[in-house]
C-alpha cells in the first residue's frame, strides 16, 4: 500500500524542546532574520540593562562591537541572583539564559517597571547566537557560563570572589546560521541608544565601535532627557522654531508615571514619538490617543480665551493643532500590555485618560503663564486650518471635475491590458523621449508607461492644497487610483508596483526624490506595503562588433572591457533612458527575469523624516553637509 503523504496524524505533531522553538521560527519572537532582527539582539540585552536603571540600580552601560563580530553589553545593575532556582534545580542565570518566559518581571518585587514584560530576551539571543558568555557579579561573587546555540557549553563557574562592584557582562556571536547579515551597523545602533539615553536622564550608555583600526567612542547621557530628546529631533530636521523653550509635562499617579515634551518648528509635518517603559510604540496606542485629544482640546480653549478664535469659528482639528510639532511622549506603567511580542502599541486604557489629564492641566498652565507661546502656536494651528480648508476646496472642486475618479484615467497614461494589482506595474518615467521607447518597449499586458513632463512639486515645502493643484502630481494620484492623505484607500491602488525610472545622472535622482517625498508624506501606506521601486537602468553600454554589454557601474564597465579582449572595445556612457531604444529600455531595465528593482522601505520612520527634512527643505547648508558626508552612497536610496 502506498503511503499517503497528505497523512495527518500524531506523527505529525512536533514538541520542541527548550530554545529549539526559537531557532525554527525566530520571526515569532524579534521580527525577522533580516538585519532589523539582527540590531534586536542587541536591543534585547540593553532593555535588560535599561530594566535595571528603571529600578534605580543600574547608572551605566557599556556597548561594544568587537572586532570578531560580536556585541557585548556590561552593566553596573544588581546583576542576576546566584542561588539556584527552587522550581528547576539549575542556577538562576542559566534559567534566564536557556528557559523562555524566566525572568523577575512576572509580578515580583524585582522589577516595579520593565519593557521586558514577556522575559525572552536573554533566552532569545543566546539560542539565535553562534556562542554567548556571561558573567555575573553579585554578592562579590562572580559566576560565568557559555553556551553554543543556545546549549549549555561551559557549566557554571565561580571565576571570582572578591569585592568587586555588582553587574552584568554578556557578549554573543550572532548566528550566520539564522541571520541573512551579521554585520551590525553603527549608526543603526548608535541611534537606538541615544534615544534610551534620552528617555532615562542621568543615565551614562557608553557606546563603542573596536571593529576599525580606530576604536570609535560615543558618551551618551542627557540630563534633560526629554526635553533633550525634542531639542535633537528639531536640530536635526533644521527647522526653525516657532518658540524657543521646549514645553515639558510630567505627573505621577501611584506606579504610574508620565513625562511630555513638545516643541513646535515651522515646517508643515508633525513628529510624534511615544514610548511605554522605553519601547518605542511606533504605532502608538492609548497613551498617543491621550495626548492628541488634550493638546487639540486645550489650543481650542485657549484661543477662545485669547480671543484668536471666534465663536463663529469652525474649532481647529487635530491635524490643524499638530503641524510642525515636535513631540515626545513617555510612559511608565506596572504591567504595560503590548500588541504582539514586537511591542508597537500600547493598549492600557487607563493610561488614555492618565495622559490626557496630565496635558490638560500642565499645558494649561504654561499657556497661562505664557500667552506670547500660546498665541504663536495658535497662529500656526490658524493657518493650518486655513489651508486645509483650501485643501478641502480643492479636492472637492477636483472631484466634481472629475480629475481624480478611478474611472477616468489621464490622457498621457498608456495603460496595461490587466487589471489585477498583483501583477500591474506602472513606470512613472522621465521624460517624454524615454515614456515613448518605454511604451515600446513594455510588455503591454501588465505594464503601465505615464511619462513626467515637467517639474515635480516639491510637497516639503507645501501644503496639500497646492498638491491638489499641480499638474504634474494629479496625473500621478489619478492613475493609482487610491486618493492620497486621510483620503487614501490602498484596496483601490490600480498597480502592485510603481516604478520610478530616472536618467541616471544628478537630474535623475533629484526628480527620484521629489517623487519619494510625495509618497512619503501623503502616500506613505504605499512605501509602508512594499509597492515602491526605484528602477535601475544602465550607465554605460560596452561593445565589441556584435557583442554587448551593460554595465551599472564604472567596475563593471572595466570587467567587461578587459572581458571582451580590451582592443576595439568602446564604452559609451548613457545620458539618459532617451539614448536607448525601445528593445535595450526592455532588455536592461524592464525585463522582469533580467532587471533590477530597489524596493523603497521606511527602516525608520524618524530617520526617513529627518533625511527627506533635510534634502527638501528650505536651507541649503545642512543639505550641501548631507550630501558631501554621503557622496560614496547616491546609488543606496533605500530610505
Amino acid at each position: 500500500m502506498t503511503e499517503n503523504k497528505n497523512t495527518y496524524d500524531e506523527n505529525q505533531i512536533q514538541v520542541l524542546e527548550g530554545l529549539e522553538a526559537v531557532r525554527k521560527r525566530p520571526g515569532m519572537y524579534i521580527g525577522s532574520t533580516s538585519v532589523k532582527g539582527l540590531h534586536h539582539l542587541v536591543y534585547e540585552i540593553v532593555d535588560n540593562s535599561i530594566d535595571e536603571a528603571l529600578a534605580g540600580a543600574c547608572t551605566k552601560i557599556v556597548v561594544t562591537l568587537h572586532k570578531d563580530g560580536s556585541c557585548s553589553v556590561r552593566d553596573n545593575g544588581r546583576g542576576i541572583p546566584n542561588a539556584v532556582n527552587h522550581k528547576t534545580g539549575t542556577p538562576s542565570p542559566e534559567v534566564v539564559f536557556t528557559i523562555l518566559h524566566a525572568g523577575g518581571k512576572f509580578g515580583g518585587e524585582g522589577y516595579a517597571i520593565s519593557g521586558g514584560l514577556h522575559g525572552v530576551g536573554a533566552s532569545v539571543v543566546n539560542a539565535l547566537s553562534e556562542w554567548l558568555i556571561y558573567e555575573n557579579t553579585r554578592g562579590g561573587r562572580t559566576y560565568t557560563q557559555s553556551f553554543e546555540r543556545g546549549a549549555v557549553k561551559q557549566p557554571f563557574t565561580l571565576i571570582h570572589e572578591d569585592d568587586r562592584p555588582s553587574g552584568l557582562y554578556v557578549r554573543f556571536m550572532p548566528d550566520s546560521e539564522i541571520f541573512e547579515e551579521t554585520v551590525f551597523d553603527y549608526e543603526v545602533l548608535l541611534d537606538r541608544l541615544r534615544e534610551q539615553a534620552f528617555l532615562n536622564a542621568g543615565v551614562r550608555i557608553v557606546f563603542i565601535d573596536d571593529r576599525g583600526s580606530e576604536p570609535v567612542e560615543n558618551d551618551l547621557c542627557y540630563e534633560g532627557g526629554i526635553k533633550s530628546f525634542v531639542s535633537h529631533l528639531n536640530e536635526a530636521k533644521h527647522a526653525e522654531l516657532i518658540h524657543p523653550v521646549v514645553i515639558y509635562m510630567s505627573a505621577t499617579k501611584g506606579t504610574n508615571t508620565a513625562e511630555v515634551a513638545i516643541q513646535y518648528n515651522d515646517s508643515y509635518n508633525e513628529t510624534i514619538m511615544s514610548f511605554a517603559n522605553n519601547i518605542h510604540t511606533v504605532e502608538g496606542g492609548t497613551h498617543e490617543v491621550g495626548f492628541k485629544t488634550a493638546l487639540t482640546r486645550v489650543l481650542n480653549d485657549y484661543g477662545k480665551r485669547l480671543g484668536v478664535l471666534k465663536d463663529s469659528d469652525k474649532p481647529l482639528s487635530g491635524e490643524d493643532c499638530r503641524e510642525g510639532i515636535c513631540a515626545v511622549i513617555s510612559v511608565k506603567l506596572h504591567e504595560p500590555q503590548f500588541e504582539g511580542q514586537t511591542k508597537t502599541k500600547l493598549g492600557n486604557s487607563e493610561m488614555r485618560s492618565f495622559v490626557d489629564s496630565v496635558v490638560n492641566e500642565k499645558l494649561s498652565e504654561f499657556f497661562e503663564e505664557n500667552p506670547a507661546v500660546c498665541k504663536q502656536i495658535l497662529e500656526k494651528s490658524l493657518t493650518a486650518a486655513r489651508a486645509r480648508e483650501a485643501a478641502r476646496k480643492a479636492r472637492e472642486l477636483t472631484r466634481r471635475k472629475g480629475v481624480l475618479d478611478g474611472s477616468d484615467l489621464p490622457g498621457k497614461l498608456w495603460d496595461c491590458q490587466e487589471r489585477r494589482p498583483d501583477i500591474t506595474e506602472l513606470f512613472l518615467v522621465e521624460g517624454n523621449s524615454a515614456g515613448g521607447s518605454a511604451k515600446n518597449g513594455r510588455n503591454s499586458k501588465f505594464q503601465a508607461i505615464l511619462p513626467l513632463r515637467g517639474k515635480v512639486l516639491n510637497v516639503e515645502k507645501s501644503r496639500l492644497d497646492k498638491v491638489y493643484a499641480n499638474t504634474q502630481l494629479i496625473p500621478i494620484i489619478k492613475a493609482l487610483g487610491c486618493g492620497i492623505g486621510s483620503d487614501m484607500d490602498l484596496s483601490k491602488l490600480r498597480y502592485g508596483k510603481i516604478i520610478i525610472m530616472a536618467d541616471a545622472d544628478v537630474d535623475g535622482a533629484h526628480i527620484q526624490i521629489l517623487l519619494l517625498t510625495f509618497f512619503f508624506r501623503y502616500m506613505r501606506s504605499l512605501i509602508e506595503e512594499g509597492h515602491v521601486y526605484l528602477a535601475q537602468p544602465p550607465l554605460f553600454k560596452v561593445f565589441k562588433g556584435q557583442q554587448i554589454r551593460y554595465a551599472f557601474s564604472d567596475a563593471e564597465r572595466d570587467f567587461y572591457i578587459k572581458e571582451l579582449g580590451e582592443k576595439n572595445v568602446e564604452a559609451e556612457r548613457y545620458k539618459g533612458l532617451g539614448e536607448m531604444d525601445a528593445e535595450q529600455l526592455w532588455e536592461t531595465t524592464m525585463n522582469p527575469e533580467k532587471r533590477t528593482l530597489l524596493r523603497v522601505t521606511i527602516e525608520d520612520a524618524i530617520k526617513s523624516d529627518e533625511i527627506f527634512s533635510v534634502l527638501m527643505g528650505e536651507k541649503v547648508e545642512p543639505r550641501r553637509e548631507f550630501i558631501e558626508k554621503n557622496a560614496n552612497y547616491v546609488t543606496n536610496l533605500d530610505i
